[in-house]
């Protein structure tokens, strides 16, 4: 796959007080599309990063319904990727977080 379509899977990193705690034990979560899947993500973390990626967990969350008036509105559906580098490696993209 070309580097412009793998620039496209990673929408970015996804910085919460729990994925901080996460990369105390070297996993780093990204929010993916919702089209892509494990052999395409660790294809894009390798060749962007230049890490090796032992492990990825995938975590789909549905968007909540919301009303307005008497209308129910759902947000929009969102994938994250929960990614394992081996040790001793790291992602430079968080070391300033």
């Amino acid at each position: 796959m070309t580097m412009a379509k793998l620039t496209q899977v990673i929408l970015g990193p996804v910085i919460t007080e729990r994925s901080s705690l996460l990369q105390e034990r070297n996993k780093y979560t990204f929010e993916v599309r919702m089209d892509s899947n494990k052999g395409l993500i660790k294809q894009a973390i390798e060749t962007l990063f230049e890490v090796k990626v032992v492990k990825i967990n995938i975590v789909k969350n549905r968007g909540k319904a919301r009303r307005f008036g008497s209308r129910l509105v759902h947000g929009s559906d969102k994938k994250k990727a929960i990614v394992t580098l081996n040790p001793g490696e790291t992602i430079s993209l968080f070391d300033g977080v």
